[in-house]
């Protein structure tokens, strides 16, 4: 009992917690940032066909990377159960946690598989040139053949990074994307004889790609021997609907969750193509990259969440909150970087995308707002990440759905389009930068409430355990 309640008051020094979380978060991140690599690749290499391929691989990543980033939150549930369990050295519940798991993930990724052959009819309906929409729904088509392994993947991720092992996500990742590129090569442009398919051929090496790195996670855990005490392929078992719902019950919210963020993202795509290739190429590449600069954050806010768990597991309330609020702080810290490294070469990143001056100069333009909403950006996720590591889900859910689809949207909406019967609009349409400002409005939003509701949440669970 004495020790328990040392445990529960105590935290960790803050040199000691940084350290600690950079050598969890360091190999997500290289992990992360070679995973979205190939999205980068696929907009980079794509955009050296013709604008038209380049704007097909943009549309057809905007819906693709909403249901993929859906799916990746629902998976995250297991992040949090495995974490808990973890700090409670209930390993022989973790094995069965993960058996489970991959049920879930196989269920939700046939369930993203259709969705996103669903969401490729939209592409008849939204003004597009005929040729660029056929070109997206078969990239859609193509490319949603991977989502039930990137399901399944998420799930021996959101394993092998809540017992502490970071490694093979790293290494996977990296050969994931020279796989990609390799492929992209071979058939973007046709080399070496291979057939030339242009959008379709980024559609191909991503798909073959996620089958590839699920069945490498797989091999890693069975040959690893650090994977022992915890080893989730001991026998069969049947899917336990009852586990299985109540992960989904944890996850879903978070799914939600980055649905309404990353759709936000995504619609705008949408509603920006009516303004013609420049403008929805410009969007896409600086999305982007910006999506690649998010990897960091999103790397130390899973390693917050994780630390997060495990210390709840272990009833450690006073370093959960330690943990959080020192993740949320590295998170901040590298948002204010970006900032700055972003409006300084904005200009070369856009020309690194493209080589046509109209989509450089929209792009440049776009770069400097991402600039501005890079702190709300890192204060939001890392914020909500802590938060999910106390198993509270809906919350974040709520909060993100009031702020871009409450504040972001709408104000973009408004800027951008400039309907005539709005009273305070502007006088002419800003296109897509109209949409980004709302975007900033959007992230500051989320970064305030979840920040808010952090500090209240920790305090709350230190005050229980103080109590107990």
């Amino acid at each position: 009992m004495t020790s328990t309640i040392t445990a529960t008051h105590s935290a960790p020094p803050i040199r000691t917690e940084i350290a600690t979380l950079w050598r969890l978060s360091w190999p997500m991140l290289v992990g992360q940032l070679a995973t979205v690599g190939m999205g980068v690749a696929d907009v980079a290499m794509t955009g050296h066909v013709s604008a038209a391929e380049l704007a097909a691989v943009s549309l057809g990543t905007s819906v693709w990377s909403i249901i993929l980033v859906t799916v990746m939150g629902i998976m995250m549930a297991v992040n949090s159960v495995v974490a808990h369990e973890m700090g409670a050295g209930r390993f022989d519940k973790i094995s069965h946690s993960v058996r489970e798991s991959l049920w879930m993930g196989a269920l939700v990724g046939v369930a993203g598989c259709i969705a996103a052959n669903l969401c490729a009819l939209l592409f008849d309906h939204i003004g597009l040139e005929q040729a660029v929409a056929d070109r997206a729904k078969a990239f859609l088509h193509i490319i949603s053949l991977g989502m039930p392994a990137f399901a399944c993947y998420r799930a021996l991720y959101g394993y092998t990074t809540s017992i502490n092992q970071t490694k093979p996500i790293m290494v996977i990742a990296i050969l994931g994307l020279l796989y990609n590129i390799v492929v992209n090569s071979l058939f973007i442009f046709g080399s070496f004889g291979f057939p030339r398919l242009g959008a379709l051929g980024c559609a191909v090496s991503t798909a073959t790609g996620l089958w590839l790195m699920l069945a490498a996670m797989v091999g890693w855990i069975k040959v690893s021997s650090v994977y022992r005490t915890t080893y989730p392929f001991t026998r069969w078992e049947g899917p336990n609907w009852n586990e299985i719902g109540s992960m989904l019950r944890l996850g879903l919210p978070i799914g939600v969750t980055h649905f309404a963020e990353v759709s936000a993202f995504g619609v705008v795509s949408l509603l920006v193509a009516r303004f013609g290739v420049v403008q929805v190429s410009a969007h896409q590449v600086a999305l982007n990259f910006i999506s690649l600069v998010f990897m960091v954050p999103l790397s130390f806010s899973i390693g917050a969440l994780t630390r997060v768990g495990q210390s709840m597991g272990e009833g450690n309330a006073v370093k959960a909150r330690s943990v959080a609020w020192i993740g949320t702080g590295m998170c901040v810290s590298f948002g204010a970087l970006s900032a700055l490294g972003i409006a300084l070469f904005r200009w070369q990143i856009a020309a690194m995308y493209s080589s046509d001056p109209a989509v450089q100069s929209t792009c440049a333009t776009l770069l400097l707002l991402a600039a501005i909403f890079q702190l709300s950006d890192s204060t939001q996720v890392a914020a909500a990440s802590a938060i999910r590591g106390y198993k509270v889900t809906r919350s974040p859910m709520v909060i993100q759905m009031i702020a871009f689809w409450g504040v972001a949207l709408p104000v973009g909406w408004i800027l951008g389009w400039a309907p005539a019967w709005f009273p305070w609009g502007p006088s002419a349409p800003m296109q897509a930068t109209g949409f980004w400002i709302g975007l900033i409005l959007g992230l500051t939003v989320a970064a305030v409430l979840l920040a808010w509701s952090l500090n209240n949440l920790s305090k709350q669970r230190v005050h229980e355990a103080a109590a107990r």
